[in-house]
């Protein structure tokens, strides 16, 4: 009787734990909009389009961290990536000037990409075994949620002990004790299956993902992903400190110390990414068991209603709390079952590279869901056109997953020499 494959192996554990770090600061960015805006007295946009940029560069050097990764090994690649983000990190905390915060986080947005899922879900899937790949991504990525649970209260703690340029130079200094897991991120070498040993260049597996349409519509589909989640995580806390009603006095959050608009704004991200965690595991369960393209529409349609029913019914500190569940359910589940997809009709080998790809339609749109947030702040004074524009591209990424054939496609056959 052959042995099963162990779930927990020290490459899943230490996936794990880079993903934890990094998220949880890059999801404490939203918590510094207000201080930021007050002792500058810049724009709302001006901030905003800082993240923006961080969220674009993020998605730019996936796919190039990606390739790098299978140029000169994954944890050289992490290491590069934990270094670019520790610096990027330094400046944004001594920017003086709005054009300067957004240059430093070119840097903040390459290092994201270099200890984040594209370079780490490729290490984690190669180790994985066969019958645990769909859930050791899942618990990769839940694992990004748990960050999002500890960063924006950790940014909201520290900020009360010390300057927000501090808190800059302190995450930094985190990052870089990721650098003394790297020694752990060794995926064994594992024989593949005979469909898989077929040789194939780097272009060759581009060329070949870029003429399916399927390719295509996930490359769609995840545009909407990156919009509304960069947009409630840059701009969710300052839209509750500012729009919620006020917390009642001796009510039940007041009773656990969330006494202030501002707390609770903090605390919703918090919420988002703890609730991702079971969201996020359930999603990769149920990659195992049902089809993919349908998960995924499932969960977008999900999005849509939650959101659109939010901006109609009155925002209070109890819809906030409920939307911050709900939303956190779906948040990240996409990515486990978007980075399996991937995998399961193109094979592990590149793995890295295209879901690299994909994922720079994700941070395209989180590019854009963060910039239109501050613009639209800035024009109107509120955030509600930026809301239902979510719904909408929601709805439609929940559609254009339909077509998608999920079925492997033939491997491409080389004759022999």
């Amino acid at each position: 009787m052959q042995e099963r494959a162990p779930l927990f192996t020290p490459v899943l554990v230490t996936g794990c734990l880079i993903i934890l770090i990094s998220f949880a600061v890059r999801a404490s960015f939203g918590v510094f909009q207000i201080p930021i805006a007050e002792e500058y007295g810049w724009l709302r946009s001006e901030f905003s389009f800082a993240i923006a940029i961080q969220n674009l560069f993020w998605g730019i050097g996936q796919p190039l961290f990606g390739a790098l990764a299978e140029k000169i090994g994954d944890r050289k690649a992490i290491f590069l990536g934990a270094i670019v983000y520790a610096a990027g990190l330094v400046w944004s905390g001594f920017a003086l000037s709005p054009v300067s915060m957004q240059l430093s986080e070119v840097l903040v947005g390459f290092g994201i990409a270099g200890t984040g899922f594209g370079v780490i879900l490729a290490v984690v899937g190669r180790a994985a075994s066969d019958e645990n790949r769909s859930m050791s991504l899942a618990i990769t990525t839940a694992a990004g949620s748990a960050g999002q649970v500890l960063g924006a209260p950790l940014a909201e703690g520290l900020l009360s002990v010390m300057p927000w340029q501090m808190v800059f130079v302190t995450f930094a200094g985190i990052i870089l004790c990721a650098i003394l897991l790297l020694p752990f991120m060794r995926a064994p070498a594992r024989p593949e299956k005979a469909a898989e040993l077929v040789e194939q260049t780097m272009g060759e597996a581009l060329r070949k993902a870029l003429k399916d349409p399927s390719f295509g519509l996930i490359f769609i589909g995840f545009f909407s992903c990156g919009y509304q989640l960069a947009f409630i995580t840059a701009h969710f806390p300052a839209f509750v400190t500012e729009l919620c009603s006020p917390i009642m006095a001796g009510g039940l959050l007041a009773n656990i110390g969330i006494t202030t608009t501002s707390a609770l704004g903090a605390v919703s991200i918090s919420l988002i990414g703890l609730f991702n965690v079971v969201g996020t595991l359930t999603a990769g369960w149920l990659g195992k068991k049902y089809t993919k393209k349908y998960l995924l529409a499932g969960i977008y349609t999900g999005r849509t209603i939650a959101a659109a029913l939010f901006i109609l019914l009155p925002i209070t500190p109890l819809s906030v709390m409920i939307f911050s569940a709900v939303m956190g359910a779906l948040w990240l589940a996409t990515v486990p079952l978007t980075s399996g997809l991937i995998a399961h009709l193109y094979g592990l080998r590149y793995m890295g590279t295209l879901y690299g790809l994909v994922f720079l339609s994700h941070q395209i749109g989180g590019f854009m869901g963060v910039w239109l947030g501050g613009r639209f702040y800035d024009m109107y004074g509120n955030y509600t056109a930026v809301w239902w524009i979510g719904v909408g591209v929601g709805a439609l990424s929940a559609l254009v997953h339909l077509p998608i054939k999920e079925k492997k496609p033939a491997p491409i056959v080389v004759p022999a020499e």
